[in-house]
């Protein structure tokens, strides 16, 4: 396996922010991995990304940087209704979930669009529109980055929450995800159009029939709209987590923000926009050099070509201050931010 140093990484991060790593290498096969846990260069600090949808470099990176390139999509195993569809965590998400609407398998048509690696879709549980990756998850595979074993992980072992897995509180940075297995519905699919806009834009594009691929395209024309191409515009997507909190603090707040939205959630518990708060604190549509706050979508951060990580790390933390001191909310990022 080839190790490169000095590894300029501009193009595995959809911020599109210069960094670098000290040590770079790709991972292809699991014989790739077991030479490389067996080498010198696994006792360097790593950092393990995928699509580097949910990165910012702050900084340059002085360790090990590996790319999870495990492909491969294979049923294992199906009966009349449901497939278990195994896909390797190098996968693109999206290109995934079109080859799941061509196979008519359904239950991540409201995940379309979403930037990324089938890898890291466990790690924050991933959602939208009414569906969170945890409706269709059935296992994953790990290789355990201190003894070099493979274990395997059911969905009550991942412990998943709101954008939350066991894989981003105890057992962070313990494991490279090798795959992972959905059950998908081959008939009498279940289908979620009651949030956001999509029973708007379905009519809009004049389905008369629904369909997962019509639900699909719907989210793709809504995200389009309100979410720029990284690959024109370098974003991460949302950058934060949209709160929740006690239903009698939020009528407190509400007391003071008449115009508040919020969303029943848990048990006595209120989820509330963090774009709301956002732009209410004035930051839609703001710039800041050759970055910015999107205007069609205040949870967005962009680079518009050129502008620094750390930089970008700041504007999130003064928008995070910002909504803080206004609402007395703590916005939790999604975004890792390596600095």
């Amino acid at each position: 396996m080839e190790i490169l140093t000095n590894y300029q990484l501009k193009s595995f991060n959809t911020f599109g922010v210069e960094a670098r790593a000290a040590y770079f290498c790709h991972i292809k096969s699991h014989t790739d991995i077991k030479e490389l846990f067996s080498s010198d260069n696994w006792n360097r600090p790593r950092l393990i990304i995928g699509g580097g949808s949910n990165i910012l470099f702050a900084k340059d990176f002085e360790g090990l940087l590996i790319k999870n390139d495990l492909k491969g999509i294979k049923v294992q195993d199906e009966d009349t209704n449901h497939v278990l569809l195994r896909t390797g965590a190098g996968e693109n998400w999206h290109e995934f979930v079109i080859y799941c609407i061509g196979k008519d398998y359904g239950g991540i048509e409201n995940l379309s669009l979403i930037p990324g690696c089938t890898g890291a879709a466990p790690i924050q549980n991933i959602g939208a529109y009414g569906v969170e990756l945890k409706n269709t998850f059935y296992s994953l595979e790990v290789f355990d980055l201190a003894t070099g074993d493979i274990n395997t992980f059911n969905q009550s072992d991942c412990k998943f929450g709101y954008r939350d897995s066991i894989f981003r509180s105890i057992f962070k940075n313990r494991y490279l995800i090798l795959s992972i297995t959905l059950k998908l519905t081959k008939k009498y699919h279940r289908y979620y159009t009651d949030y956001g806009e999509i029973k708007e834009t379905l009519k809009n594009n004049n389905v008369k029939k629904l369909t997962i691929k019509a639900i699909s395209d719907a989210v793709i024309r809504i995200r389009t709209n309100k979410i720029p191409d990284p690959k024109e515009l370098g974003n991460a997507g949302s950058f934060f987590k949209n709160p929740t909190v006690d239903k009698v603090d939020f009528e407190g707040l509400r007391a003071e923000f008449p115009h508040i939205p919020g969303y029943n959630s848990e048990a006595n518990q209120v989820k509330i926009p963090a774009a709301w708060m956002i732009e209410h604190c004035g930051w839609k549509g703001k710039r800041r050099g050759q970055i910015g706050v999107h205007d069609k979508q205040a949870l967005v951060i962009v680079n518009y070509g050129g502008g620094k990580g750390k930089d970008i790390a700041q504007l999130a933390f003064d928008i995070r201050d910002s909504v803080a001191d206004t609402f007395g909310i703590e916005l939790q990022q999604e975004v890792n931010i390596i600095s």
